[in-house]
């Protein structure tokens, strides 16, 4: 939702619609420029299934409350063989500090919107 936020285009008046929106956005995002990309929400819109979304992994959080998805994306950094691999993009102070100590790199939500829009 970092990125989403990222750009007030009144998505709060209808958040399903702006996941949905970005997933699209993040499915040619990665048909572009090839990049492995798995998003994280901490709501789902009825409509949307988590899996695999054109060349996209969709996850859902698994808890409610505040920060659910903060801990599901913790948690994948956590269980992943080679973390220094990966590069969250948040600009959730907590976040970014959860994920770096366990090996992970951090890319701000403003210039991942950036990159998302040049690529489109």
């Amino acid at each position: 939702m970092n990125v989403i936020g990222s750009r007030p285009d009144r998505w709060w008046n209808d958040p399903d619609r702006a996941v949905r929106r970005f997933i699209d956005e993040l499915v040619g995002y990665a048909e572009t420029t090839g990049e492995d990309v798995v998003v994280v929400f901490d709501r789902r819109p009825p409509d949307v299934t988590p899996g695999s979304h054109g060349q996209i992994e969709v996850v859902f959080a698994s808890r409610r409350g505040r920060n659910a998805a903060d801990h599901e994306i913790a948690e994948l950094v956590a269980a992943d063989e080679a973390p220094a691999t990966l590069t969250v993009v948040t600009s959730d102070r907590a976040l970014a500090d959860r994920v770096k100590q366990r090996g992970a790199r951090v890319a701000p939500a403003g210039s991942f919107r950036r990159r998302l829009d040049d690529s489109g």
